[in-house]
């Protein structure tokens, strides 16, 4: 694998693009926090996926798919970006947070887990919290109980973060908008239950919302317990899928206060709530979620004619 371009500021974000041997392409984030600095926290976003089989209407890293990356390619991304700031595998970072969702599902891909289970093999990095933002696909049980075996071994001290992506509180709208078979509202909950243990974080679940998915918070309570669950809030990217498909935020993400009728909403249900408005420029260098600049990469070599 090797690197073929990068974009972005080294003070708050950077893409990677890398090329397999086979001419596959992944991408992969380095950010920051603003205003804490690296040594306080750094977040690390590696692709699970050769690209995603489903095809949200609001990311860019499908339709196309090729496969699943191997543990190996994991790892390269992570050390390629820990190598290039420390050099010697030692991470001395408050919290490095390692997000497995850049491009695809992680639920899809095995080889996550051994990632997150084998990681300390590889750095000594005492501030590593693991982090995996799933749709919850059908067929992926056996993922989240290895999952949930792992996180009771080795993550049972607030350092794991698990997030489910939701966005809209109508689960029939929820299947236009995750065109694939999911676990439902209620299996869901079932599961955050058995994961979230006194001292853990409790389990994220996810809002990016548009005018065209409802969000009526009332519709959760019956399935998602507060004493295990939290909310985030956080404007809707806007994407090259979000602009084909016509969706639009339902929250300015220029305007805190827009959040703020939601975000009382679920409070009076009992949800701590999290509000989450990254940085402009992270929009404008494409590192945002749902965001893919592979498919902008692959567009340009077209038109210089140099197709890979």
């Amino acid at each position: 694998m090797k690197i073929i371009t990068s974009t972005g500021k080294e003070d708050l974000a950077v893409i990677y693009i890398a090329e397999t041997a086979g001419g596959n392409l992944i991408e992969f984030v380095e950010s920051l926090q603003n205003p804490k600095p690296r040594s306080e926290k750094w977040i690390l976003t590696v692709s699970t996926l050769y690209g995603c089989p489903v095809d949200c209407t609001i990311c860019d890293a499908g339709p196309y798919y090729l496969g699943r990356i191997s543990k190996e390619g994991i790892f390269w991304q992570i050390n390629y970006m820990i190598n290039k700031r420390y050099g010697d595998s030692i991470v001395p970072v408050k919290q490095l947070k390692v997000h497995f969702t850049r491009m695809g599902e992680p639920a899809f891909n095995m080889n996550v887990l051994e990632v997150i289970e084998e990681f300390d093999l590889y750095f000594k990095a005492p501030g590593f919290m693991p982090s995996i933002s799933s749709i919850a696909p059908n067929g992926s049980d056996k993922f989240f109980e290895e999952l949930l075996r792992i996180k009771r071994a080795k993550f049972n001290r607030g350092n794991f973060q698990l997030q489910f992506s939701i966005h809209t509180t109508d689960e029939t709208k929820r299947d236009e908008l995750i065109p694939v078979k999911k676990w439902t509202f209620e299996k869901m909950g079932k599961y955050g239950e058995r994961f979230h243990k006194s001292g853990d974080r409790k389990i994220t679940l996810s809002f990016a919302p548009s005018n065209e998915y409802p969000v009526v918070p009332e519709k959760l309570k019956d399935f998602f317990d507060p004493e295990h669950f939290l909310i985030k809030l956080t404007p809707l990217n806007i994407t090259n899928s979000t602009i084909k498909n016509r969706l639009s935020s339902m929250i300015n993400p220029l305007d805190r206060n827009e959040f703020l009728q939601l975000e009382s909403d679920f409070r009076k249900l009992g949800y701590d709530v999290i509000v989450s408005i990254g940085d402009y420029e992270e929009n404008k260098i494409g590192s945002t979620c749902g965001q893919n600049i592979v498919t902008q990469y692959k567009a340009s070599e077209e038109v210089d004619g140099n197709m890979i």
